[in-house]
C-alpha cells in the first residue's frame, strides 16, 4: 500500500552529510563512546565483556528499571524499549488503531505522526497550534471541536517539534481532561522533555497524570546520544502493552545489545547530559535573538519556549525552494516547513549543535552577499 514520502527525512537525506553548516538539525550535540563512558565513570571492560546475543523483547530489565526512574507512577514492567524511537511510533499506531478509527493530531507535526496515523486509519484530523504574535498558541476549543466518543487517539508532542511551544500547567490539565472525558488513548511525544528554557515549566509526564496514555521518550534530543538509538514507550494497560509487543515481534524482536548498555550507563547521567544540552541551546539561543534582531524583515521569530528547536516565518516566495537554493550555494541546512506540514513561508532552525555559531554566521555572510 502507498504511504506519503517521509519528506523531513527525504530533505535530511540530500543534504545532512554533504552540507557543511546545519542550522536545522533537532537533535543536541553528541560525544564518543569514550566520553560518555568518561563522563559516568563507567568500566569499559564491562562493555568488551558484553555478549552479543539477543536482547529481551520488553528490553533489558536493568535498562527498564532505569527508564521507569525517570517517572513517578512507572514501573519497570511498564516500560518497552525500542529498536529506535521511530518504532515506538509505528507500534503504538499499528497497535491502536483499524481502518476507520478517528485520530487527531496535533500540527504541525513529524511525518509519521500525521502519515502513519492516515494510512492505517484514513480517518486524521489535524489540530493545529495558532501563531500568536511571537509565539504559538493551544487552540483547545478547537479540540473540544474535532474530538467525538468516536475518537480513538489524539496526538501530541510536547515540548513541540518544530515551533518550540511547550504548553503551561493549566492548559496541559486541560488537555488531559478532554482526553480524558471522551474515553480517547493519548500518545505523548516527550522526546525533547527536560529541555525547557525555564525549569519551572516542566511538564509532569503524562504517563504520570493518565492511565490511557502511551508516551515515547528517548536519548536522542535531549540527551544527544541519537547514534545508539534508543527510545522508549511507557504503557500503562497490559493488553495494549502485549500488544505491542507483537508488533514489535514483526519489527526489530529487541533492541541492539551494546546500545542498551550505553543507555543505561547514560540514563546513571541523565541531568548532567540534560545540563550539557541546556546550556547549549541557551548560549545559542543568544545568539539567534540577536541575529533576528538583525534582519526584523527577513524573518518572524518565534523563539522556544522549550526544545531545541523552533519554527520561523520566512519572507520568501517559497521556503522550500529558498532552503534547496541556501543548501547548494551556502553550504547552509535549514529545514523548510513544508516538510513538517507547516505552511511554505516557515523554517525549522535547530539550536542543540556545537557548531551553531559557524553556522549562523556563515548565513549571516550569504544575506549580506544578497545585499
Amino acid at each position: 500500500m502507498h504511504i506519503a514520502p517521509f519528506a523531513t527525512e527525504q530533505y535530511f537525506n540530500l543534504y545532512e552529510f554533504s552540507t557543511p553548516h546545519i542550522l536545522g538539525a533537532s537533535d543536541c550535540e553528541t560525544m564518543s563512546v569514550g566520553e560518555l563512558l568518561r563522563l559516568a565513570q563507567a568500566n569499559v571492560d564491562d562493555l568488551l565483556d558484553l555478549r552479543l546475543g539477543y536482547t529481551e523483547s520488553p528490553g533489558s530489565p536493568a535498562l527498564r528499571a532505569a527508564v521507569a526512574s525517570l517517572y513517578k507512577t512507572v514501573t519497570p514492567d511498564e516500560v518497552v524499549v525500542l529498536g529506535a524511537p521511530e518504532e515506538g511510533i509505528y507500534l503504538t499506531l499499528r497497535a491502536l488503531l483499524e481502518p476507520g478509527s478517528h485520530v487527531i493530531v496535533l500540527t504541525p507535526a513529524y511525518d509519521s505522526m500525521l502519515n502513519l496515523a492516515d494510512h492505517i486509519s484514513g480517518h486524521v484530523s489535524r489540530w493545529p497550534l495558532r501563531v500568536q504574535p511571537g509565539g504559538w498558541a493551544l487552540d483547545l476549543d478547537e479540540l473540544e471541536r474535532l474530538i467525538t466518543t468516536d475518537t480513538r487517539l489524539v496526538i501530541v508532542n510536547f515540548p513541540h517539534n518544530p515551533t518550540g511551544y511547550l504548553p503551561d500547567a493549566a492548559e496541559f490539565d486541560a488537555l488531559l481532561d478532554i482526553v480524558r472525558r471522551h474515553g480517547a488513548w493519548l500518545l505523548c511525544d516527550e522526546m525533547y522533555r527536560g529541555l525547557e528554557r525555564n525549569p519551572a515549566d516542566r511538564l509532569p509526564s503524562a504517563a504520570d497524570r493518565y492511565e490511557r496514555a502511551v508516551t515515547l521518550s528517548g536519548l536522542s534530543k535531549t540527551y544527544g546520544l541519537p547514534g545508539l538509538r534508543t527510545g522508549w514507550l511507557v504503557v500503562h494497560d497490559p493488553a495494549l502493552r502485549a500488544a505491542l509487543i507483537n508488533w514489535k515481534h514483526y519489527t526489530t524482536i529487541c533492541a541492539s545489545a551494546p546500545s542498551e548498555a550505553l543507555a543505561t550507563v547514560a540514563l546513571g547521567i541523565d541531568e548532567q547530559l540534560a545540563t550539557r544540552s541546556r546550556s547549549l541551546i541557551a548560549d545559542n539561543l543568544e545568539l539567534a535573538d540577536a541575529f533576528f534582531a538583525r534582519w526584523p524583515e527577513m524573518f518572524d521569530w518565534r523563539p522556544p519556549r522549550a526544545g531545541s528547536v523552533a519554527l520561523v516565518g520566512l519572507n520568501a516566495p517559497s521556503a522550500t525552494d529558498y532552503c534547496h537554493a541556501l543548501a547548494r550555494e551556502a553550504g547552509v541546512l535549514l529545514l523548510p516547513g513544508p516538510c513538517l506540514g507547516a505552511d511554505d513561508h516557515s523554517v525549522r532552525f535547530g539550536f542543540g549543535r556545537a557548531g551553531f555559531a559557524a553556522a549562523l554566521a556563515a548565513y549571516e555572510r550569504y544575506l549580506e552577499s544578497r545585499g
